[in-house]
């Protein structure tokens, strides 16, 4: 097993990837046997490699920075991650030539499951990511690599950056530590400072096609071939859904529900009812997804901090626990955010296979067990209709993200898509 394997279509970047794994596992070889010059042989860690890399990775496939954007459900983490732990790799194939990302050396292996030493992985579960946080993965990568290789850094939604943060980065891409990597990831490239972007090597993931990620539910998963089919098809090769909806029943009845919507408004009570059921839903998604975390969180954070048999926490500490909440509470929002996003993007397929059928394309639809639906709707409305029904829904997901009330902003969509 490689560690490309889990990279669904996208020969491309691997083979990308692959290059520049090769040039700086041969770099770092190279200096390590002092066969770099007498500074890579004094130190044993190479120069910081620039944009156009160090002197001895000039020319070559490998930088420090690299930023991965495409369309949501491509994988863009697991290729980071992925080339995260190629360059860790220590494969004794190397010196044979065999391509560094082995997948089975104690190198891929805890770089894959999180545990290498060498290699930080960023996710938030909140709605933004701070300056602390960066200028803490900062600070970090001034140390040297424990492990000999490279120090790399994987933050996975620098979208979510605020401004402050974003500056504290773009000063460590433009002046990088020795020997490290930055693996960055976007929905596109204009989620990121143009000064950020243009200090990095930028590698665009495609969505993957729906028979090569219903083969991957069937080979990794173990899904049977007519659910990952389908599974894959419903969600146009976004990896992720596709998976969850293949495997778990609650989000197939959450989806179901989701695409009753449009054949139930009949008035605008109906809208407004179905407004609430939507946010509803979203928010028992949330809380199934953040209440054992919350509740692990409080309880081991109250014996950090001493709390007596009868639940008294020692005096001064109250803050400590008011932050935790706040944590906590932005966690839920974020969570049903993202429920609410999946839903709307349900809704954001549904009315483009009506489309599909209002123009007769050959094209395939996505959503075959509710074609009766598509087709009803499709046979009873214009294609303006349908256009201004996506852009209702679409303006839905812009006005959440903009911190518009979800309900407020779900009422609105839920109006226009009655109204046509």
């Amino acid at each position: 097993m490689a560690v490309w394997d889990d990279l669904v279509g996208q020969d491309r970047v691997v083979e990308q990837l692959t290059a520049a794994a090769r040039d700086a596992d041969a770099y770092v070889t190279a200096a390590a046997s002092g066969a770099s010059g007498d500074e890579g042989s004094r130190a044993g860690t190479p120069e910081s490699p620039g944009p156009s890399g160090p002197s001895g990775l000039s020319g070559s496939a490998m930088t420090h920075a690299w930023l991965f954007t495409g369309p949501p459900g491509s994988g863009l983490a697991t290729a980071a991650r992925a080339f995260a732990a190629a360059l860790q790799c220590v494969s004794p194939d190397r010196a044979l030539g065999g391509a560094p990302g082995c997948g089975f050396c104690d190198g891929c292996h805890t770089a894959l499951i999180g545990t290498h030493a060498d290699v930080e992985v960023v996710r938030t579960n909140q709605l933004s990511i701070g300056a602390d946080v960066t200028r803490d993965l900062v600070r970090r990568t001034q140390l040297s690599p424990s492990g000999g290789r490279w120090q790399v850094v994987l933050l996975e939604e620098i979208d979510r950056l605020t401004e402050s943060a974003a500056n504290v980065l773009l000063k460590a891409v433009e002046e990088p530590a020795p020997r490290t990597v930055w693996l960055l990831c976007a929905p596109s490239a204009d989620d990121v400072l143009p000064t950020i972007r243009s200090r990095c090597r930028h590698l665009v993931l495609r969505t993957p096609p729906v028979d090569a990620v219903a083969d991957m539910l069937i080979r990794r998963d173990g899904i049977e071939p007519d659910v990952a089919v389908a599974a894959a098809r419903t969600t146009q090769g976004h990896i992720d859904r596709a998976r969850r909806l293949a495997t778990d029943a609650r989000a197939r009845t959450r989806r179901a529900a989701v695409l009753a919507l449009p054949t139930r408004m009949e008035d605008i009570g109906d809208a407004l009812r179905a407004a609430q059921q939507l946010v509803d839903a979203a928010g028992e998604d949330a809380k199934e997804a953040v209440e054992e975390v919350d509740a692990r969180e409080t309880e081991e954070m109250r014996a950090a901090l001493g709390a007596s048999e009868g639940g008294r926490l020692p005096r001064g500490t109250a803050g400590v626990m008011k932050d935790l909440e706040k944590r906590q509470k932005s966690r839920a929002t974020r969570a049903q955010r993202d429920s609410l996003d999946l839903a709307l993007l349900d809704l954001t397929a549904f009315y483009r296979d009506v489309l599909v059928r209002q123009l007769g394309s050959q094209v395939a639809i996505a959503n075959e067990d509710v074609r009766d639906a598509v087709e009803r709707i499709a046979a009873s409305t214009r294609p303006e209709q349908t256009l201004r029904r996506m852009e209702a829904v679409l303006e839905c997901r812009r006005a959440i993200e903009r911190n518009v009330a979800p309900l407020l902003a779900v009422e609105a969509m839920a109006v226009a898509l009655r109204a046509g």
